[in-house]
């Protein structure tokens, strides 16, 4: 029996916004939480080579490139203690969960389609349709825009029509940031956000004396 002051356990989870940003067309949840979140920066800078004769003063162009690496486990074991109240787990499994998943990466058959229709007609210049804004979210204090990268599922169990019922999925996220995005777009703002909390965050360190560093001054 779990404690009435027992706090909530928050799931980490992606929130897909329309196009524009201007609505939430889909939030998934992770069924469990990944032990471990994976993030990786890709520093964007110029200059401080010397390929020149003489080296420049390093400068950053803008924000690091960060990617979320994550594995997330899906398992139909809870639902299917209560198949009454979970009919579509037991006709279908865990796919529609994973469907679900692989709509982030393919446009819909509606795109596509007409798609093909502006080819048939002889359109000279067809855009591709733009994909929805994606949320990574892990707790409210860190919502960014993302694009799925990576993307892999292992299936691991089967009902007897072959319908997964466990599986494993592996999700490579880049950070969008507002040099991605432009500053009038919503996801810029999310991403601005992200970044002042971010600084927040490290003025709150504890700042280490020259001392520790083994130095009794610079100047």
């Amino acid at each position: 029996m779990s404690l009435a002051n027992s706090p909530k356990l928050l799931k980490g989870g992606l929130v897909v916004l329309t196009p524009n940003g201007s609505g939430v067309s889909r939030s998934i949840a992770l069924q469990y939480n990944p032990d471990t979140l994976t993030r990786s920066y890709q520093v964007q800078g110029s200059g401080g080579d010397a390929s020149s004769g003489r080296a420049q003063p390093y400068r950053l162009k803008g924000p690091a490139i960060e990617t979320f690496r994550l594995d997330a486990e899906i398992d139909a074991t809870d639902h299917l203690e209560t198949p009454e109240a979970h009919a579509s787990t037991v006709a279908h499994g865990i796919a529609p969960q994973l469907a679900l998943l692989e709509s982030l990466i393919n446009p819909s058959v509606d795109q596509l389609v007409s798609l093909a229709a502006q080819s048939a007609q002889g359109m000279l210049e067809i855009l591709p349709p733009e994909a929805p804004l994606v949320l990574f979210v892990w707790s409210k204090s860190r919502v960014v825009p993302v694009r799925v990268s990576e993307f892999s599922i292992i299936e691991q169990a089967f009902d007897p029509g072959l319908n997964p019922l466990r599986a494993k999925v592996s999700l490579g996220l880049r950070v969008l940031s507002s040099d991605d995005l432009g500053f009038a777009q919503k996801g810029a703002s999310l991403f601005i956000s992200h970044l002042r909390g971010r600084e927040a965050l490290a003025a709150q360190a504890t700042n280490a004396s020259l001392s520790t560093l083994g130095l009794n001054g610079l100047f």
